[in-house]
């Protein structure tokens, strides 16, 4: 099968590489532009596109498939097959039509639940027990194709959304290979996803950074490993704001307004929350590095 290969991200890498270890030539690669980052703004290629330019591959990264020159240079590189993994860019119904044996995706949750942009993520927000990845037929609906494969892993108690996603990759490049050797021999399967258990993960923002100290021990441990590594949860301790990158659940008898410092020990920065307290672990202060609560705060006094 003649495939064409569209993703961004590390996770869509780690199945690109699994893509180049089978027997199916990858004739195209699309994948995002080129972003902007760090203060000289300098234009940084995606993992895709890295991984791309070692194999010598075609690289296509075009702003959008609603322009005709674009639908038609895909279209002429007439696919069996495209395969899409976090790609971040949209299908429309006349590009999803081009190949013949149809387009699928290795999505980031166990579907119908979490459909959307930013799967890994929610499932630790959600403080959910466990996830894993789809293997499905890609339609004009958000994540509504029908099922191939799932296979399912646990979510660890203390385990962020970056580790998440790194420990999903090999899950996600491990179907995707399966998955392309059932729809070369036919053996592939199609299961309709039920609409009544679809629930959503929709794109990270800042808003989302802030902790309320009113929830639970559960709920702001949740929001810190899940916005970690990007956007990261923020707190305002003693007049200056921290990106809070790690916190553990501690032991308090003592019932105090939530957001009241309690201790500052040698692990890290107790604060109080809605049902108990949580001991901040490892922060970063404005203009400065991740570093362990403990350590910064033995150098900048806080005020308890």
């Amino acid at each position: 099968m003649k495939l064409v290969f569209m993703g961004t991200p590390a996770f869509a890498a780690a199945c690109l590489s699994a893509v180049l270890e089978t027997e199916h030539p990858v004739i195209g690669v699309y994948t995002k532009p080129d972003t902007p980052k760090n203060r000289g703004m300098k234009l940084i290629p995606s993992e895709v596109k890295t991984l791309a330019l070692a194999h010598g591959l075609p690289i296509f990264q075009p702003q959008s498939f609603k322009d005709d020159a674009v639908y038609e240079e895909l279209k002429a590189l007439a696919p069996d097959l495209i395969v899409a993994v976090a790609y971040g860019k949209i299908l429309p119904q006349r590009v999803l039509d081009i190949p013949p044996l149809g387009c699928i995706n290795i999505h980031g949750s166990i579907l119908p639940a979490l459909r959307g942009s930013a799967p890994i993520q929610w499932a630790v927000l959600n403080d959910l027990p466990q996830t894993g990845v789809t293997a499905m037929y890609m339609s004009a609906g958000m994540d509504e194709g029908d099922m191939i494969e799932a296979r399912t892993t646990p979510i660890g108690e203390n385990e962020t959304a970056g580790e998440l996603m790194e420990r999903l990759a090999p899950l996600g490049a491990a179907l995707l290979k399966d998955t392309l050797t059932a729809v070369s021999n036919g053996s592939v399967t199609r299961t309709p996803q039920d609409p009544a258990l679809a629930t959503y993960a929709p794109m990270l923002t800042k808003e989302l950074s802030p902790i309320d100290w009113t929830h639970s021990v559960r709920a702001i441990l949740a929001q810190i490993r899940g916005l970690n590594p990007w956007p990261v949860a923020t707190a305002s301790l003693g007049g200056t704001e921290f990106k809070i990158y790690e916190a553990r659940s501690w032991q308090t008898e003592a019932a105090s307004a939530p957001g009241t410092l309690l201790a500052l020990t040698k692990k890290g920065l107790a604060v109080a929350c809605g049902d108990g307290a949580v001991l901040i672990t490892r922060l970063q202060a404005p203009g400065g590095k991740v570093m362990p609560a403990a350590d910064y705060f033995r150098g900048h006094p806080i005020e308890l």
